[in-house]
């Protein structure tokens, strides 16, 4: 799968690619006119090529070898931890909600490792993510993920109101490790993670996670 080992997420490359060209093209123009004004709108564009750069870097990460260990998915705070019932399983679960800024890494890890069984998209709004009716309204992309001992566990991405564009590499059947890059969602977003109701929860409401490294839960 794509961006397990480069510095910049490939999907940002035509945003970082368009800006640098615009911010040269507008510097060249603004020199040639002698156009203060251009000159000016040329160091904005390419401040926006550096901000590309920074929202669609793709941090090296640690995951923990703890046994058991489910690691956040994403970077981001932690918005909503508690019972919930997950439609797709059709199980009660524990919801843990990550909502991430668009000054956040939006690369997503694999929480832990194991079989994909399922991989489902569901169309639908796009609201605030922080409203807890975004996990069953806004359009999402969910997976279920089937460990060795056949414990399975949920995690969906959800588009928000600047989020308008989910990417999920892998298909279903795929074997997955832990703490492999599996998609992104551009410009600011959310991920759920439904875990059993048996699994000890390692974190609070309020808390930041690091993608790929912090514990959410342990399993039994």
């Amino acid at each position: 799968m794509r961006n397990q080992n480069t510095p910049v997420a490939i999907e940002g490359l035509p945003f970082i690619a368009g800006f640098g060209g615009a911010a040269l093209l507008l510097y060249m123009l603004s020199v040639s006119v002698h156009s203060f004004s251009l000159w000016v709108l040329s160091l904005f564009v390419m401040l926006l090529m550096f901000f590309a750069i920074f929202f669609f870097r793709n941090p090296r990460r640690q995951t923990p070898s703890t046994d058991g260990a489910v690691v956040a998915p994403a970077d981001g705070v932690i918005i909503y931890l508690g019972a919930a019932h997950d439609e797709h399983l059709n199980e009660k679960m524990i919801k843990i909600s990550i909502f991430m800024s668009v000054f956040d890494a939006h690369i997503n890890w694999m929480p832990i490792g194991g079989k994909l069984i399922d991989n489902f998209y569901v169309k639908g709004k796009y609201m605030d993510v922080r409203n807890q009716r975004a996990t069953f309204e806004n359009e999402r992309n969910g997976i279920v993920i089937e460990t060795s001992n056949g414990i399975r566990i949920v995690v969906v991405q959800i588009a928000g109101l600047i989020a308008r564009r989910i990417v999920c590499y892998p298909r279903v059947g795929d074997l997955l490790l832990q703490g492999q890059r599996y998609g992104l969602i551009r410009f600011g977003s959310r991920l759920d993670v439904f875990l059993p109701q048996t699994a000890d929860i390692r974190v609070k409401v309020g808390q930041r996670t690091v993608g790929g490294e912090t514990i959410l839960g342990i399993l039994p």
